[in-house]
Parts: C-alpha cells; structure tokens; sequence
C-alpha cells in the first residue's frame, strides 16, 4: 500500500508541477504588464521592471497556491483515471477516502513548502524588489508621487514621514502634539532626519509652532533631537505593504500598534490570512477527487481543467471579496479569514464522502 501511496503522491505532484508551468508564466505576463506602466524615463527602467517581476515570482507561487492544488490535482489523479492506473490501484484495495488521504498528505506537504517560501523566500524578496522600484521611482524629478507616507502614533505625540532619502533616512519629518482636549499644542516640521543608535533621530532644518493661550509663537532651529516613537523596524519596512510582511514582522508590527492604540486589523487579516490560505489550498485537492471520479472513464481531461479554473477563480474572487469586506468594517480578522476556506473544506469533506459511499 505504501507504493501506492508513494505513487499517487508522485503524480499528484507531476500536477502540481504542470499548473505551476502554466499558471506562473501567465500571471507573470500580467504582473510584467503592469510594471511596465510604471515606467519613466527619468526614473524606473524596463529593465527593473523585469528584475522587480522575476523578484516577486516566489510570491505569485505562494498567492497562486491554491489554484495549483485544485489543477494540479486534477491533472494528476486525471491522467492516472485516463489510464484506468486509478481503477486498477482501487481493485487492491484503495478506497476513494483513501486516495483523498494520500491527495491530502500531498496538499500538506505542497502547504509546508509554500509557507516556507513564503516565510523565508517571497516575503525578503518581495520587499527588496519594491524598495528598488520605490527607489528607482524617487529618482524621476518629474514624479510628484515620490515615496511613501508613513504614520506613528504615541499617546497624543504623532508623526508622519513623507519620504525616505536613497539611504534610508527620513526626509520631511511633521511631529504633533496634542493636549488631551485635542487641541493642538505644537507643531515641528524638519527638513530631514539622521538615525542615530538608540532610536535617537537628529532633526535638521526645523520650523517650530507653539500654541499657548491662543498665542502662536513660531521658532526656527538648525537640529534639534527626538526620541522616535517608530517600531524597531526599519523604515524601509514600514513603508512595504502589509502582504508582503513575514509572519515575525506581522507579529511584531501587531504588537506596536495595540501598544500605541492603533488599529491593526489590517495586519491582523495578514496574518490570519497565511493560516486560510494553507487551508484553502487543502481544501482545492479534496475538490480534485470529485473532479477525477465525476466521470472516471471519459478522457475530457481539458473540460475538467476548464471547469477547475472556474472554481478556482470564483473562489479566489469570493474569499478576496470576504476579507476586503471584514476590513472595511473591521470585522475579526480571524473569523474573517479562516470561515471561508474552512467552509469550503467542509464542502469538500463532504462531496469526497458521498463519492466514497457512491463508489
């Protein structure tokens, strides 16, 4: 039985490597079409652009995963019903529940690489990849979209940086402060800043406003220090969008901004949503199974796969739909998250029952 098994994981995994040959190159087409709007000629080169695509293919694998489950699945327990292998691997004793355990094992496996990947591979290279454009972008004068906002708060202390310099120091530095009626007390703004050890920033070519008794007193100053209230991780992080995070920096970027009363959900769904899609992505190689033993003997593999890519795209677009939905209103993040893909491996769970019942 183990042969079997090992069997029935080597061709699943055939499939899973077909999907991937065909799913990969044409997201990639796309994800190169929209890079190369982006392009200027002052700043963010074609050849960048190609660089920045190549860099973020660890995460088109990774976003992808379950659409290579569901088609690889199909394409690899299909080619074996095809060749009537599957009927005869059954007539030893294979049952359909049990090939949906081996199909299952194979998903684990396909989980565990994909969030390794993502961990340790797609989420380092994707932020570098953006860090060069955002860089590459900054260097076109007539831009006026240069860089990012980023945005901290401290009790009634905030600070907003407009953009980062080419080594990573801050430039256009607004600090409030606000008395606890909210009313604002004053108001620093500073050309640029130098980080110093110990999260010290020196402030540089500084303007000065403060409010007292409803009397404005404005004050100029060539540097000035400041204690940031940033998270201990780098600006150049903080300016990445939250998909691109590794599950330690989510946790830790969380944890500063319930430490600073900030809202976090968006970050929370980012976290949440690594442990959906593993079980999204187990829940589309149960769904094979139904796919393969549909219609065992007909060779419309291309029908099957049409229909799969269906499925995929309108599960993608749902679960999509779902989470946006939680973050607009600040649902649980983890109700959010993780409903829909354990609903639909119900589904699945079922559908594979009634098909082992049926056969």
């Amino acid at each position: 039985m183990k042969i079997f098994s090992r069997y029935l994981i080597r061709n699943i995994f055939i499939g899973f490597a077909a999907a991937a040959g065909l799913l990969i190159p044409l997201f990639t087409t796309f994800n190169l079409m929209n890079e190369l709007d982006d392009v200027s000629p002052g700043g963010y080169h074609w050849t960048q652009a190609v660089v920045v695509v190549l860099m973020t293919l660890p995460r088109s694998l990774i976003d992808l995963g379950p659409f290579i489950a569901l088609l690889g699945g199909i394409v690899g327990l299909g080619q074996l019903s095809k060749s009537m292998e599957l009927t005869a691997i059954r007539t030893t004793g294979f049952s359909i529940f049990r090939i949906s355990i081996v199909a299952l094992c194979a998903g684990l496996m396909l989980t565990v690489s994909l969030g390794a990947i993502d961990e340790w591979i797609a989420s380092p290279l994707e932020q570098r990849a953006l860090q060069m454009k955002n860089a590459a972008i900054a260097l076109d004068e007539s831009n006026d979209s240069v860089g990012n906002i980023l945005w901290a708060r401290q009790g009634n202390e905030f600070v907003t940086v407009k953009s980062l310099s080419e080594d990573n120091q801050p430039v256009g530095v607004e600090i409030f402060y606000y008395r606890p009626d909210r009313s604002l007390e004053s108001y620093i703004y500073a050309q640029k800043a130098t980080i110093l050890d110990g999260n010290i920033w020196v402030l540089s070519g500084i303007n000065e406003k403060r409010w007292v008794s409803g009397k404005e007193t404005v004050e100029t100053k060539e540097s000035l220090q400041w204690k940031s209230i940033f998270t201990g991780m780098t600006l150049k992080e903080l300016t990445m969008p939250s998909s691109t995070f590794s599950i330690k920096q989510l946790n830790q970027y969380i944890t500063y901004l319930q430490n600073t009363d900030q809202p976090s959900i968006e970050f929370k769904i980012a976290l949440w949503q690594k442990l959906g899609r593993a079980i999204l992505t187990l829940a589309m190689i149960l769904l094979a199974i139904p796919f393969t033993f549909s219609v065992p003997r007909s060779p419309g593999l291309g029908s099957r796969l049409a229909i799969g890519v269906i499925v995929g795209l309108f599960t993608y677009i749902s679960y999509q739909i779902v989470v946006n939905v939680g973050l607009l209103f600040s649902l649980n993040a983890a109700i959010v998250t993780l409903t829909p893909p354990a609903f639909i491996l119900a589904i699945a769970l079922v559908l594979v029952y009634q098909f082992d019942q049926r056969h």
